[in-house]
């Protein structure tokens, strides 16, 4: 095996998920789409929690000082707004999703855009893609990336039958996320500390809550403008664990 096959694996499943789903969705009414999505929103929801308990992770609050968990939470946010709101980060994405829709799918509507966009969070954020891709580049197996993989091929099933084509395309975004977390594995090694995950998955959590209110359609957030929050986290917890 080399260095990113987990990586490869992953974007496999996303796509052949995808197509499968796109079979799939051809023979479901718009009322029965429409509840797959209200249903993908919940269970985003519940991974979202999934991802917030690390908050209360041992390894995060004993690193920090008291009260030191949330302000990290926070300010993670809010810098990330900034920053991502001047990169225009969202807007770049929604972008290059209706470039993608225009070249493969130019009859497809709106759909195809909020699958490319909302998938692409999705499977890129969470500790399996981070510490998975990390472990590949080490050498030290890719058993969390073939977990996270599974996960992803039924996920993009269920996106796919409901928002199409955009969901496979998914795939490219989140192969350039996860190698470049390879290469991090392969030349740095284990750069971050437990304390610094949990903080950087916590974030994740709270951007999946949005993720899952865009799916819910309760309430548009440009979720991905919030994404340099998860660069900043394990930054901002070892500024927190040193000098406070």
């Amino acid at each position: 095996m080399f260095p990113g096959i987990g990586t490869v694996l992953n974007i496999s499943t996303i796509i052949i998920g995808s197509m499968i789903g796109i079979l799939v969705g051809a023979k479901l009414n718009e009322k029965l789409r429409n509840l797959i999505v209200d249903v993908l929103g919940c269970v985003t929801a519940i991974s979202a929690a999934d991802a917030l308990s690390a908050y209360w992770d041992p390894t995060l609050t004993q690193a920090l000082p008291d009260g030191g968990a949330i302000l990290v939470l926070i300010f993670s946010l809010l810098l990330g707004a900034l920053i991502g709101t001047w990169l225009k980060i969202e807007e770049g994405l929604e972008k290059l999703g209706k470039k993608l829709k225009n070249r493969f799918s130019p009859q497809g509507g709106s759909d195809f855009v909020e699958g490319f966009v909302s998938a692409s969070l999705i499977f890129a954020i969470g500790p399996l893609a981070i510490l998975g891709s990390i472990s590949d580049g080490m050498g030290t197996g890719i058993d969390q990336l073939v977990l996270k993989s599974t996960l992803d091929g039924f996920t993009s099933i269920a996106f796919a039958a409901s928002l199409g084509w955009g969901v496979a395309l998914s795939s490219l975004p989140v192969g350039i996320y996860q190698f470049f977390w390879t290469a991090i594995g392969l030349f740095l090694g284990a750069i971050l500390a437990p304390y610094q995950i949990a903080a950087m998955t916590a974030v994740g959590g709270v951007l999946l809550i949005g993720i899952a209110l865009r799916l819910l359609k309760i309430r548009e957030i440009a979720v991905a403008n919030l994404l340099p929050a998860l660069a900043l986290a394990p930054l901002l917890a070892l500024l927190a664990h040193k000098f406070i």
